[in-house]
């Protein structure tokens, strides 16, 4: 465990450059003082890890230093050929070199690893689409994703209702979230979430966006979602079936209508009496439909 922890440190350093060691600690879920002595193990074996001192020290690796260490563990090479995320990949326009990727990784793995990679890949799939829905057309978002990574600037016109509206804005990062692509862009007005299958057009610009200071896009995204579901409406709806009293939540009183009625007689809606009214006139309309 402890030797894997020093591994991570040091790859840590070379990947990420200078880090405090509370930087470190947050990342490897230590404590600061466990950072501390593992740096000075690290040391102690000719690792040339230097601290940095002041408000913004921290430790780094000496003179540019990088290790060739890429050996995996057994269970990390499962783990990363069991990510089945090469649809999404291809959806991002990056499907070929993930997979051009996945076999050079394999083919620098020791036999024993490589077996259980295959394995994993044959025995673990990741399917991202939600049930009984129609996917999101997403004919931009390799546009998108060029967008990002180039940090470029784009000019989109977008679906709002019944219009198309243009925009031009700064993309910031795409998140996948439950099947849909959304982009999280900033723009004169502040932050915006666009849904990628309501893009009409997108076309990337020469000027480089602004990227806001201290901008994460998972802390923004986990906020975002966090308020976004907060500040859907909500409608309580008490039932009784064959589990006994229940309360359900909709986000309105015809989505609690159109889901309770899947139930028949199975379940009987006690409150709020609008929906039972909305349900009995719903019962009739059918009743009197077959008894013609």
């Amino acid at each position: 465990m402890r030797a894997t922890r020093l591994v991570s440190l040091l790859l840590l350093l070379q990947t990420r450059g200078q880090l405090t060691a509370a930087g470190i600690a947050e990342r490897l879920e230590v404590s600061v003082r466990t950072v501390h002595r593992d740096v000075e193990s690290l040391a102690a074996a000719g690792v040339p890890v230097e601290a940095v001192r002041g408000p913004a020290g921290g430790y780094r690796l000496a003179g540019g230093c990088r290790t060739r260490l890429t050996g995996l563990t057994g269970d990390e090479a499962e783990a990363l050929f069991a990510a089945g995320v090469s649809g999404p990949a291809a959806e991002l326009g990056l499907g070929g070199e993930l997979a051009a990727a996945r076999l050079k990784l394999l083919a620098a793995l020791p036999s024993e690893l490589q077996e259980r990679a295959s394995r994993a890949q044959r025995l673990f799939h990741l399917d991202p689409k939600g049930w009984f829905r129609a996917e999101d057309s997403v004919p931009h978002l390799p546009a998108l994703a060029s967008a990002v990574w180039r940090g470029c600037r784009v000019r989109i016109r977008y679906r709002e209702g019944s219009r198309v509206v243009q925009r031009t804005i700064d993309p910031l990062g795409l998140v996948l979230k439950a099947g849909a692509w959304y982009l999280v862009a900033h723009r004169v007005a502040g932050m915006r979430v666009y849904r990628v299958s309501r893009m009409v057009s997108v076309r990337a610009l020469e000027e480089r966006c602004e990227r806001p200071e201290g901008f994460e896009l998972s802390a923004y995204w986990q906020e975002w979602s966090r308020a976004f579901e907060e500040g859907r409406p909500r409608v309580e709806v008490k039932t009784r079936g064959p589990r006994g009293e229940r309360t359900l939540v909709y986000e309105s009183l015809d989505q609690a209508r159109r889901e309770l009625l899947r139930h028949g007689a199975a379940l009987e809606v006690l409150e709020p009496v609008e929906l039972r009214d909305r349900i009995a006139a719903t019962a009739r309309e059918i009743a009197g439909l077959y008894a013609r």
